[in-house]
């Protein structure tokens, strides 16, 4: 079977970005390996998104493809830009990302509208309720973005909250989207079966674990004040002021 450049690079960016994906899950947040696995990731599901989108726009149109990989790149842009600036920092690539996501969610509610009143309950071969879920999601993450434009910015554990959101919701449409929407690609025997289930749950558990951690214990806080002055690095590990800038996720 031949395959195109550009689907060869969707298929290569979506394995390496599943696998480094879930090694950040589970590496001591902030370490080195930590940081080095989520450039990793970024840089691959910036691929796997933007491959995705392009085919199923010009390639072999898919409605749904476009919408997941239009989501997907919005969600790991601003969730690397969250922990890339410094706090109460934002400019005019966070704004652009934010009329992304803002015109993805007015689109879904379009596209869910139309299917709703078609013959057949479908546009493009999708019912509505995928388009309503797309477009309600993508206008949740564009809300965030209004409140965090008008608070100026954002700090502290609200920073590594929005970055976990971002990131491990990205990791969660890439699962679900290979898990699930490729199930015909795995042994017939685990097809339809809880197994393929397991990774998916699998992230949204440790997203879960991750944002009441970060947000409900006190531990990025009390990092934070027994540090000094720092600028928050990743999920709540601290650097001091002045040192040099790294990624993680």
């Amino acid at each position: 079977m031949k395959y195109s450049p550009i689907l060869v690079l969707h298929i290569l960016g979506a394995i390496v970005g599943l696998v480094f994906g879930y090694a950040a899950l589970f590496l001591r947040k902030g370490s080195r390996a930590h940081r080095w696995t989520g450039n990793v990731f970024f840089v691959s599901m910036l691929v796997m998104s933007l491959s995705g989108a392009y085919m199923a726009a010009f390639a072999k149109p898919n409605m749904g493809n476009v919408f997941g990989g239009v989501l997907t790149f919005y969600l790991v842009g601003a969730g690397w830009l969250t922990v890339m600036r410094k706090e109460k920092e934002a400019g005019l690539v966070e704004f652009a990302l934010f009329l992304v996501v803002l015109a993805e969610g007015i689109g879904g509610l379009v596209f869910g509208r139309e299917a709703a009143m078609s013959a057949t309950g479908l546009k493009d071969g999708y019912p509505a309720m995928m388009y309503f879920v797309f477009g309600c999601l993508a206008l949740l993450f564009a809300g965030s973005d209004v409140r965090m434009f008008v608070r100026g910015g954002v700090a502290g554990a609200q920073r590594i909250a929005r970055h976990l959101w971002r990131m491990g919701f990205a990791l969660l449409i890439a699962a679900a989207s290979l898990f699930l929407g490729k199930q015909q690609h795995f042994p017939e025997a685990i097809r339809n079966s809880p197994i393929l289930n397991t990774p998916i749950l699998l992230v949204a558990v440790m997203m879960i674990f991750w944002l009441v951690r970060v947000r409900f214990t006190g531990a990025y806080r009390k990092a934070r004040k027994s540090a000094g002055p720092v600028v928050a690095l990743g999920y709540g590990a601290p650097r001091p002021e002045g040192s040099k800038r790294t990624v993680c996720t």
